[in-house]
């Protein structure tokens, strides 16, 4: 009897014991939360499907087999208004794509040379720098945009007056026409040539790293792969015969004839988020470097070394572990970013899905387009850098 009126005793402890169990209860708001987002997403679900039935718009992917029926101004690929709608965002993609990169590359030289001149002695220098961060950090990124496109750009002279540059290329109001390359029989080697230059150069810079860990020594690398990278291409090129010719361009009365044009759209998007994010990367390379110690510079300088192969050598590459992970989410903002071009005309990716959107009423299935394509290239920046920066990090023995 006793046993039993202990085991009772204890029984109303023990339930009190699971309801006040931090687990427990953490695993209960858990499942409530999800049952909860379950039924916000059921509900929209169902209401969005209601919406579209008396609207009488058939939701689905069908769309993207259909016609088109509109030309896009820049195109990478063969593009017309016979092609699908499919081709089209695929079109805006790459177009998405080439600003984004080229604006990352021209943003990271641009950031580097500005952080490093605001910690410069001199003082012309240093001011330029700081003025130059400060303005561009503080103007909205459409704003500048509009600076390139409207008091730049547009002010340039019109076809008639075009500014002759060196190379047979004009500057005028409809942007830079250049001479077009014509590509012959045999090109295919060239880039054969410039990847396998690449591999070399990875594999020479991979064995001259071990090289230097277990001996000291140093490998010039960088004239190696130079030599690598623009060597092979060219013997290729010439082993080809030289498959390679240009077409000029001709300055008419109305317009320039032959040539390949940059538009005016893209030089104003590539400037204005190369300039505007150049601004943001100035500072976490100033951050970066003000980062490592004091010390290795002094330490460098009692070894003899100079004040620029100290920055080279010493410096930035210790800086190189603080700047990347916020290089990251710089690099982000501008793919990201380059969406305002529907602002000034640029067959991006949102423009043409606007338009795709207009013509179709399509606007869930091109909205719900936009979001993978962006999640999924800020997926594949984040893992590369991720990746770049575990490389780059300090191995601890």
């Amino acid at each position: 009897m006793a046993s039993q009126e202990t085991i009772r005793a204890v029984e109303p402890g023990r339930a009190s014991s699971w309801v006040y169990d931090p687990k427990v209860r953490g695993l209960i708001y858990q499942i409530l939360v999800v049952l909860l987002l379950v039924l916000a997403i059921s509900w929209i679900v169902g209401n969005t499907i209601d919406n579209l039935r008396r609207a009488n718009i058939a939701s689905g992917f069908d769309f993207l087999n259909r016609r088109s029926g509109f030309d896009v101004a820049q195109s990478l690929i063969s593009f017309s208004a016979d092609s699908t709608f499919g081709r089209a965002l695929v079109v805006g993609l790459l177009n998405t794509l080439l600003v984004a990169a080229c604006g990352i590359v021209t943003a990271t030289i641009i950031g580097f040379l500005v952080g490093i001149g605001r910690l410069s002695r001199n003082w012309l220098i240093a001011k330029i720098c700081t003025v130059y961060v400060e303005i561009f950090r503080n103007i909205p990124p459409l704003l500048v945009i509009f600076f390139w496109y409207l008091g730049v750009l547009s002010v340039l002279p019109a076809v008639r007056e075009s500014i002759e540059l060196p190379f047979d290329s004009f500057l005028n109001n409809r942007g830079i026409t250049i001479p077009k390359p014509l590509w012959g029989e045999g090109a295919w080697l060239l880039p054969v040539a410039m990847l396998l230059g690449i591999g070399m150069t990875w594999f020479v810079a991979g064995r001259a790293y071990q090289r230097q860990m277990a001996t000291g020594q140093r490998f010039p690398v960088f004239w190696t792969g130079l030599a690598l990278i623009v060597g092979l291409p060219l013997l290729a090129f010439i082993a080809a015969g030289f498959p390679l010719s240009f077409e000029p361009a001709v300055k008419g009365t109305f317009n320039i004839q032959g040539g390949f044009t940059i538009k005016p759209e893209f030089l104003s998007l590539y400037l204005a988020l190369s300039f505007y994010t150049a601004s943001f990367i100035a500072e976490i390379v100033r951050a970066g470097i003000l980062g490592v110690s004091r010390g290795q510079t002094e330490a460098a300088s009692a070894l003899g070394l100079r004040p620029g192969p100290t920055l080279r050598l010493v410096i930035v590459p210790q800086a190189l572990r603080i700047i990347i992970p916020p290089l990251t989410s710089q690099y982000l903002n501008l793919t990201k970013n380059s969406s305002l071009a529907v602002a000034i005309g640029y067959p991006d990716l949102v423009q043409i899905g606007q338009t795709t959107m207009n013509q179709t009423g399509q606007a869930i299935e091109v909205v719900a387009i936009w979001m993978i394509i962006y999640l999924g290239t800020s997926l594949s920046t984040s893992l590369f850098m991720n990746w770049f920066n575990a490389k780059m990090a300090l191995v601890e023995r």
